[in-house]
């Protein structure tokens, strides 16, 4: 059995001295030492075994970060300093977008078909072989094959040293070099398949109020909403406030459907139910994978109309991110007057 012994920074340096060398038995034993010792460590000694990650990862070969970050993601969730690892980590994570953006054109010069998974790390040498093989006709420098094929297996990895801070509300509002992964992020969506990830965590809406209009009532409400990743947990989340202030008929949801959308099991066996159709002002279905974010504005706000599904629908997961909290507050029903007018505005359900 594990041992406990030691501080964080300690296992943390350890993690980094073996990875270096290659030693993965050692590197395996110096993570799970660490991880143990997280279940002891205070928030001081959380941010100092951080800052141990967050000096090797901002010089680390792709190759031999992917398990330093995902560390630094776990100290960060746990209430490390997220500014000091992220400041880090962001752009290390950038480059590789940037890098693993070049792969698709890279391999189908070298006559690849059909993308390798990046998940499988199994077929690296395979890459490697058909992209050195063809190095002279390419004009590669001598190391780009390897460093793209390497971005390409490794950024998801990577990526999860963010992805998991980013599922917190004060991450998301102080996020260090914002700008510049929302830039990768967006010129690697459909190319790198962490990217879509990644997009959802920086488009999601924080204290945002919609206007929510009943169809079949004739009412409206105005509600806060926070920490939704997609349109799915929109709609089941809206159900659950809407039907259970009594401002709008409905029957409960299943216990299972509530807590998949709160922050149980994501995924219950059997899926979520959806009894909610959701569509824009312009009569345009709210598709379910589809974010927030997406909803288009109308006179500046962003406008949902609700409505009962005739065929009530089964989704798979109840939320997109296993660790996002969301937020949703009932505010003021408006005015008979106000529905009316916001009525006035919205266009017929499409079809």
């Amino acid at each position: 059995m594990l041992g406990n012994q030691g501080a964080l920074p300690d296992h943390c340096a350890d993690l980094v001295r073996t990875t270096k060398r290659h030693d993965w038995d050692g590197a395996g034993l110096a993570h799970d030492l660490a991880v143990l010792r997280t279940h002891q460590a205070d928030l001081s000694e959380l941010t100092d075994g951080l800052n141990v990650l967050a000096t090797a990862l901002a010089e680390a070969p792709l190759g031999e970060g992917p398990e330093l970050a995902v560390l630094a993601g776990e100290l960060m969730d746990l209430g490390a300093d997220a500014n000091l690892g992220l400041s880090a980590l962001v752009p290390r994570v950038v480059d590789g977008l940037e890098s693993a953006a070049r792969f698709p054109e890279l391999w189908e010069s070298a006559g690849g078909t059909g993308l390798p998974s990046a998940e499988d790390t199994s077929l690296v040498a395979e890459v490697l072989q058909r992209l050195n093989v063809d190095h002279d006709r390419l004009s590669l420098p001598p190391d780009e094959a390897g460093h793209t094929t390497e971005a390409w297996f490794t950024i998801g990895t990577w990526a999860q040293g963010v992805i998991v801070p980013l599922q917190r509300r004060e991450v998301r509002d102080n996020l260090p070099h914002r700008d510049r992964l929302a830039g990768a992020v967006a010129a690697t969506l459909g190319r790198v398949p962490v990217a879509a990830l990644l997009d959802g965590l920086l488009r999601i809406l924080d204290d945002e109020t919609v206007l929510v209009l009943d169809r079949a009532s004739g009412r409206g409400h105005e509600v806060t909403i926070g920490g939704i990743g997609d349109n799915g947990q929109l709609a089941t989340l809206l159900d659950i406030t809407l039907v259970g202030a009594g401002v709008m008929e409905g029957e409960p949801l299943p216990a299972e459907s509530v807590a998949a959308a709160m922050g149980g099991e994501p995924r219950p066996q059997g899926g979520v139910t959806v009894r909610l159709t959701l569509t824009d002002a312009h009569g345009e279905t709210i598709a379910p994978e589809g974010r927030p974010a997406d909803i288009p504005h109308v006179d500046g706000r962003r406008v949902i109309v609700v409505g009962p599904d005739p065929s009530p629908r089964t989704w798979p997961a109840g939320r997109p991110y296993a660790l996002l909290r969301p937020a949703i507050t009932l505010g003021r029903s408006l005015t008979p007057d106000e529905a009316s007018h916001w009525f006035t505005k919205i266009t017929p359900a499409a079809g």
